[in-house]
């Protein structure tokens, strides 16, 4: 049996990970049937199209794109980057505090994100805690988004660690098994209690 390499860092995901983040806290504003809710998310303002953005693509265009397929959605669609900050809800103390105490300690910790260039200064002002991270890889910045095997690549080269330095968190299942392939240790976030004890199994706290 060969011992496992304990990490040394800590990799942070962002949106609903650090910060809350849900199109729904905006939309339900907007539409007040949950039908005519629902249809928008599933068949107009998708995460498919959405992610566009994170790959370096302006809202602006994006937008302008899928107003050109649904004209009657061009108002709502306009609000996505008109009213973006409000489909944040805040930090997620649980985590901000773990930031905190790892700082404290000393540990590297990092941010992987999916996310646009525009969108990123407006999120880091959500929270103080995100001074403390050493370097965040954006996407958007790289034109490659999780769980392209490319984006970990990255992480490792900017940060000049190793996949097993690193404790990668995110709450996406398919971003952590990319990084568990490449030999990054890895937690899926699911409930912000359970973390700490993670941290703490890990040997960083």
């Amino acid at each position: 049996m060969t011992a496992v390499t304990p990490p040394r860092a800590v990799l942070w995901d962002v949106g609903n990970v650090i910060v809350r983040w849900n199109p729904r806290t905006l939309y339900a504003k907007i539409f007040k049937e949950p039908a005519d809710l629902d249809r928008f998310l599933s068949h107009v303002g998708t995460m498919d199209w959405h992610s566009e953005t994170d790959r370096g693509v302006t809202f602006g265009d994006n937008i302008a794109l899928r107003a050109a397929q649904f004209p009657e959605h061009a108002e709502h669609l306009a609000a996505w980057w008109d009213r973006w900050d409000e489909m944040f809800s805040g930090a997620i103390p649980e985590t901000e505090g773990l930031i905190e105490d790892l700082a404290l300690a000393g540990v590297p910790q990092y941010a992987l994100t999916n996310m646009a260039n525009e969108s990123w200064p407006g999120v880091k002002a959500m929270s103080p805690v995100f001074r403390h991270l050493r370097d965040a890889i954006v996407s958007a910045e790289e034109k490659v988004i999780k769980p392209d095997p490319r984006i970990y690549e990255i992480v490792l080269e900017r940060t000049g660690l190793a996949p097993h330095d690193l404790l990668f968190i995110d709450d996406n299942a398919d971003n952590i098994a990319a990084a568990r392939a490449l030999g990054f240790h890895v937690h899926l976030f699911t409930d912000p209690a359970a973390l700490r004890p993670v941290i703490q199994a890990h040997g960083l706290l």
